[in-house]
């Protein structure tokens, strides 16, 4: 019974349609029986396309990420009809931007001059890393995030996080870049002057691998704008989405974001909109073999 009021509701609607449109019913029918035209199957294609890239980034990118992902698999379009699409078919980067605390500069410890002194050009890995500390609130209070970057491919390196702002926290995010990228001869750490970076024995511990220290000027967030970037887009792309219960929640889901998606899959403007994975395997290529 259910499927024949259905079915002469949809005959009624059509009728009622093709009443206001002043064409016959014969004629509409004849028109959906029609396939589509090389252009209305190219757009229904891009549209997928378009909705599967979106999803991938788990909703952040917007037309301009989107139109450069397409093109780096070879399916070409303009960003125009990427926002054309997005607009049709209510997609939306789900982004949000909030205001990003500090770290603390007050503090009795040795400081250090600001060697790379906002020049952020590399010409291969380890040759500057940079390191900085953000924050994330859960309903059990403060999470920390310490992070390190290579400034050549934008990857993270090293990251920890704790419940507590201390020096370890730090180290350990160090402790693992160095691991993870063995220190080359003349690489330059960069951070902010803040008391977990200038503890003694977080210095000592750059000291002890040779390398260089480098310190933002004081209240100058441009010195260090490339990892304050990274933790901006962190923030607007994962955190402010979520309401954590727990820090272990959080932690879980940063470890996710990190590992999972923004050094293996998230394209990086700065590096040609390529993956920073993708951009350090490019240069290793290129090395001459042994």
């Amino acid at each position: 019974m259910y499927k024949f009021i259905k079915e002469h509701v949809k005959v009624f609607r059509v009728a009622k349609m093709c009443k206001v449109l002043n064409v016959s019913k014969s004629g509409y029918y004849d028109w959906r029986k029609r396939p589509l035209s090389n252009q209305a199957r190219r757009r229904q294609q891009l549209t997928k396309e378009v909705k599967r890239v979106h999803e991938e980034s788990n909703q952040i990118y917007g037309s301009p990420k989107i139109q450069k992902q397409l093109k780096n698999e070879g399916i070409n379009t303009s960003e125009r009809t990427v926002q054309r699409i997005m607009a049709n078919e209510s997609i939306r980067s789900k982004t949000i931007k909030k205001y990003k605390a500090t770290t603390n500069s007050d503090h009795n410890n040795p400081l250090y001059p600001n060697i790379i002194n906002q020049d952020f050009t590399t010409t291969a890995p380890g040759e500057v890393w940079v390191a900085d500390i953000t924050y994330i609130w859960t309903k059990e209070g403060w999470l920390y995030l310490a992070s390190v970057m290579d400034l050549y491919s934008r990857k993270i390196i090293g990251f920890n996080m704790g419940n507590r702002l201390t020096k370890e926290l730090t180290i350990t995010a160090l402790e693992r870049a160095m691991i993870n990228q063995p220190p080359r001869k003349g690489l330059i750490h960069h951070s902010d002057r803040g008391s977990q970076y200038a503890s003694i024995d977080y210095t000592n511990k750059l000291k002890g691998a040779e390398i260089t220290i480098s310190m933002s000027r004081k209240g100058n967030c441009y010195d260090n704008a490339c990892i304050e970037s990274f933790h901006s887009s962190i923030k607007k792309e994962l955190i402010y989405q979520k309401k954590y219960k727990t820090r272990d929640e959080a932690t879980m889901s940063i470890f996710d974001y990190l590992v999972g998606f923004y050094n293996s899959k998230r394209i990086h403007s700065t590096l040609g909109y390529v993956l920073p994975n993708t951009f350090e395997k490019q240069y290793l290529l290129k090395l001459p073999l042994a």
